[in-house]
C-alpha cells in the first residue's frame, strides 16, 4: 500500500453539492412539521373536497371543482412558498440557526437558493397531490402546461419574497401570528374560493392586484378557460416578486 492512500484532503465540498445537500436537510425538515403540513396539504386538500363536493359558496357556471381547483392550487403555492416560509425560517433566525449556516462554508446566497428549492420540491408534491384529487372529484383541465408552470413559478418568487422579507425584519412569534393572518385573509379575499365578482367594485379592483388575487385567476383563465398566458396576472406576479425579493435582499437581518 501506498504512503499517502489515506492522506485527508480538508476543504468545503462543491457548493452545488452543498445546496442539493441543505435543500434535501430542508425539505425534510418541512415535511416533519406537523403545522407545516396542516398548512401545505390538510387544509387545501380539506378545502377542495369541501366546497367541491358541498353547495356552498356559488361559483357560477360550471362544475365547482373547475373553480374551485386553481384557486386551491394558488393556495397551496402560497401556504408553501409564503407561510410555511416565513414561519421556518423566523424561527431558525430566532434561534441562531441562520447565524450558525451563515458562518459555515456554506454561503449565504446558497442558504436561500437551498430554501427556495426546498419550497418548490414541496410545491411539485403538493400540486401532485391536489391534482390527483381534483381529477378523482370530477376535474377536467385545460390549457398549457408551461404556462401553469410560468405562474407557479413566478408566484413561488414572489410570495418567497414576501415570506423571507416578514421573516427576516419581525420576531419569530410576530412572524408566526402575521404569516398565518395574512394566509387566513387572503384565503377569503384571494379569489381562492370566493370569486371575485361576490365583492364591491370598489374592493374588486384593490384585491385584483394582490399576488393570491393574480395567481388563482391566472391558474383559473389556463387551467378552467384553456387560455394563453394570461400577461396582467403574469405582470402582477413579477411586480410583487422584484418588491418583495428586492426589499428582503436588502433588509433581510440574520440575526
Amino acid at each position: 500500500m501506498s504512503a499517502g492512500t489515506f492522506t485527508p484532503r480538508p476543504g468545503a465540498a462543491p457548493v452545488s453539492r452543498m445546496i442539493l445537500a441543505q435543500t434535501a436537510l430542508e425539505t425534510r425538515m418541512l415535511l416533519r412539521n406537523g403545522e407545516q403540513l396542516l398548512l401545505t396539504v390538510i387544509i387545501p386538500a380539506l378545502l377542495l373536497v369541501l366546497f367541491s363536493a358541498v353547495d356552498i359558496v356559488d361559483t357560477g357556471a360550471g362544475r365547482s371543482v373547475d373553480f374551485l381547483a386553481p384557486g386551491v392550487l394558488a393556495l397551496a403555492v402560497m401556504s408553501t412558498a409564503f407561510t410555511g416560509q416565513a414561519i421556518a425560517t423566523g424561527f431558525d433566525r430566532r434561534y441562531g440557526v441562520l447565524k450558525r449556516l451563515g458562518a459555515s462554508p456554506l454561503p449565504r446566497w446558497a442558504l436561500m437558493a437551498a430554501k427556495t428549492l426546498s419550497v418548490l420540491v414541496t410545491e411539485v408534491l403538493q400540486i401532485a397531490l391536489l391534482t390527483v384529487i381534483a381529477l378523482a372529484l370530477g376535474w377536467s383541465p385545460q390549457g398549457n402546461p408551461l404556462s401553469v408552470a410560468a405562474l407557479v413559478l413566478l408566484g413561488t418568487a414572489a410570495f418567497s419574497g414576501l415570506g423571507l422579507l416578514m421573516a427576516g425584519t419581525l420576531r419569530a412569534e410576530a412572524t408566526l401570528a402575521a404569516a398565518n393572518l395574512v394566509f387566513l385573509l387572503l384565503l377569503v379575499g384571494g379569489g381562492v374560493i370566493v370569486p371575485m365578482e361576490k365583492f364591491p367594485d370598489a374592493a374588486q379592483s384593490v384585491l385584483g392586484l394582490l399576488p393570491i388575487s393574480a395567481l388563482s385567476d391566472g391558474l383559473r383563465e389556463v387551467l378552467q378557460h384553456g387560455a394563453a398566458l394570461p400577461w396582467g396576472d403574469v405582470a402582477v406576479l413579477a411586480a410583487w416578486a422584484v418588491l418583495g425579493l428586492g426589499a428582503a435582499a436588502r433588509l433581510f437581518r440574520w440575526e
